[in-house]
């Protein structure tokens, strides 16, 4: 945020939102306006940063980890996409692909009413059949759904900055597995401190379910070196790509792409996540 850059598809004279707290469901929802962008806002949930828009661009993306999501959905599906996004916040990267994938269609899920409420006021956001906001809980949403209905299915749910067990364990993984389309996506923003082990134990587990999975991140985190996101990638079909590769090395926060064979290795001997430790 606050970064000046080019940026394209710009529209004319967007109405803005007013920047300030407002009451939510589950807290408050913050709008901090950037500092170099009039047109650009911050989502803060409860204190914790959600979602960045441009209301002027569609395509900018201004959360690395995202960037990543859409590259991988770029490089490996054809168009039109269909996209389950667990965690809608402000629908930022729906709207990054509607603009870019003409005739995609979305489903967002959140459990927050008056916040999927205000982001339609706030940010204008495309309507139905393109994308659609669906308030409920994502595992239930999830288990709800037709087999082969998706081909893309993200996770970027967090309460209080942490991932909700339910949505990381083998059993909600299959429903996911159960619900994309032969050779679809599962692609999960795991939040993560330097030793990793939530990283492990995600692959691991997604590495139970797919018979392809891979990583996305960049060097330092990788090493150990800091918290942030790692991306896990979970598909029937394989990950591998040179192109995409390349692509993600050479994004303003370089990342690299590990394939099926290092993701097993980093995750060697790292528990499965399942249902029953839930409770115990």
């Amino acid at each position: 945020m606050g970064r000046s850059r080019e940026r394209g598809g710009r529209t004319a004279k967007p109405s803005v939102p007013k920047p300030g707290v407002y009451p939510i469901d589950s807290g408050t929802a913050e709008l901090v306006q950037d500092r170099d962008n009039p047109l650009g806002y911050l989502l803060l949930i409860n204190g914790v940063q959600s979602s960045h828009i441009d209301l002027g661009d569609p395509t900018w993306l201004d959360f690395e980890y995202m960037r990543w999501i859409a590259a991988v959905i770029g490089s490996a599906l054809p168009d039109p996409l269909r996209v389950l996004h667990l965690g809608a916040a402000a629908c930022s990267l729906a709207r990054h692909l509607i603009d870019g994938h003409p005739g995609s269609q979305h489903l967002a899920v959140d459990t927050d009413a008056e916040l999927s409420r205000l982001v339609r006021v706030w940010f204008d956001l495309p309507r139905a059949p393109a994308l659609r906001i669906r308030v409920g809980d994502a595992r239930e949403v999830t288990e709800s759904l037709a087999d082969d209905s998706y081909s893309v299915v993200v996770r970027d749910v967090f309460a209080d900055a942490v991932t909700p067990l339910p949505l990381t364990t083998a059993e909600f993984t299959a429903q996911v597995r159960r619900v994309l389309r032969p050779g679809g996506l599962y692609l999960l923003n795991c939040g993560d401190r330097p030793d990793l082990q939530l990283s492990r134990s995600e692959a691991a587990t997604v590495g139970s379910v797919f018979e392809h999975v891979g990583i996305v991140a960049d060097p330092p985190m990788l090493k150990g070196r800091r918290r942030g996101n790692v991306i896990v990638i979970g598909s029937d079909a394989s990950i591998e790509s040179a192109a995409l590769a390349r692509e993600l090395l050479s994004g303003a926060v370089p990342a690299q792409l590990w394939e099926d064979r290092r993701v097993r290795e980093f995750a060697k001997g790292a528990p499965v996540l399942v249902d029953a430790a839930l409770s115990g």
